[in-house]
């Protein structure tokens, strides 16, 4: 590829521009500014061969072996916008427009494919290879925001591990990787039939598949990439958490139609012998939100705190035709942040508390097999 990745709310530090021998990931998940987002994680399993798994749309062969998870996710979907496994592996991702339409046919959402590769892969080249595979066999496409209205979009992707990051564009079932360059082998040849590209000269697949009338959304990606740039050379890549709270470069999205809904910073340590350390806000806006630390352990379990209701078959994305009705899809924790918002004075003393409880969580690095929930406890107490 001829130019480095671009994203515009998924940041990595790889050494030397972390500080320490870790890799640094970080991403806000910019969604409708009323979608609650839910924080749950899965423990490793075994499936019986041929069985199958139901994703947000479409059900798919499910994988004999399935690697313990930990997502971020709009609480209405199956897939997350974010999330780490038990094998150090980060993915993120971000809706991308391109001139390839988009499927109006129900298939796997991006965020679906998050999820999938993050149960499925061991490391980043793995779980881009358990993405790119799926996308060439099912395909992406459905509504991607709990809606009847249409919204849908491609995905680009962040993979991140111990070692290593890759960067995934897609345009349809079409896509692109770079570390070392890595694409779908029909990638160029289309590009060419379609008259993108003339067949010379270096490759760019965002020159080559970008719209000539891109939306709005998409320019504005470009101001918040240059912002987060700037900060990450001004920091150093050492202090992502106040890299995803930055509302002046627009990393931290406060817009009247969308937000950050959630944030998620991992620190990943080069030795396997270390635990990786993930940080979650699980509640919208990092500027006012906590980052609570997880990582996986013998113990792990998911917190109710954080964990939105279940409606089961009569969930209004389950039924046919979907999203004819809303439902409440707020957490504890959500709940609790919501109401601090109307208290005129929870602005200052929530940064303070804030502050604490993320020094003390990094400080107690060693104890973490339930400071996640200790830190969430102490927040919705805080609120009340």
């Amino acid at each position: 590829m001829a130019e480095p990745p671009r994203s515009c709310d998924c940041f990595v530090s790889l050494p030397p521009g972390s500080k320490e021998d870790y890799v640094i990931f970080g991403k806000n998940s910019d969604r409708p500014r009323d979608e609650v987002q839910e924080l749950v994680c899965y423990p490793a399993s075994s499936h019986a061969p041929g069985s199958t798994v139901e994703c947000t749309y479409i059900s798919i062969p499910q994988a004999e072996h399935t690697h313990a998870v930990v997502l971020s996710r709009p609480a209405w979907l199956w897939g997350a916008e974010m999330g780490a496994n038990e094998q150090g592996v980060c993915i993120g991702n971000e809706a991308v427009w391109t001139k390839e339409p988009v499927d109006p046919e129900e298939a796997l959402l991006g965020m679906d494919l998050v999820r999938l590769g993050l149960e499925r892969g061991d490391s980043a080249w793995a779980a881009l290879n358990v993405i790119t595979g799926l996308l060439e066999q099912h395909g992406q496409g459905g509504a991607c925001r709990e809606t009847a209205e249409p919204f849908s979009y491609h995905n680009t992707f962040l993979l991140v591990d111990r070692q290593e990051a890759w960067v995934l564009e897609t345009a349809g079932k079409l896509w692109a990787a770079q570390k070392i360059c890595a694409e779908h082998p029909e990638l160029r040849a289309v590009a060419q039939a379609q008259g993108w590209w003339s067949g010379e000269g270096d490759f760019s697949f965002s020159a080559v598949f970008s719209p000539n009338n891109p939306p709005a959304r998409m320019e504005m990606a470009k101001q918040r990439y240059v912002g987060g740039t700037a900060l990450l050379q001004q920091h150093n890549g050492l202090v992502m958490m106040s890299i995803l709270r930055d509302k002046a470069s627009g990393i931290c999205m406060d817009s009247e139609g969308f937000c950050t809904t959630g944030s998620m910073v991992s620190i990943l340590l080069r030795n396997p012998d270390m635990p990786c350390i993930h940080f979650f806000t699980a509640t919208p806006d990092p500027s006012r939100s906590v980052f609570k630390p997880f990582i996986f352990s013998e113990s792990v379990r998911s917190v109710n705190m954080v964990m939105s209701p279940q409606y089961g078959p009569d969930d209004p994305v389950r039924t046919q035709p979907r999203f004819q009705h809303q439902v409440d899809r707020k957490h504890e924790l959500y709940k609790a942040h919501q109401t601090a918002l109307t208290s005129p004075d929870a602005g200052v003393s929530l940064q303070e508390t804030m502050r604490y409880l993320e020094s003390q969580c990094l400080e107690e690095i060693e104890e973490l097999g339930d400071l996640f929930f200790d830190c969430v406890d102490a927040e919705i107490k805080f609120y009340q």
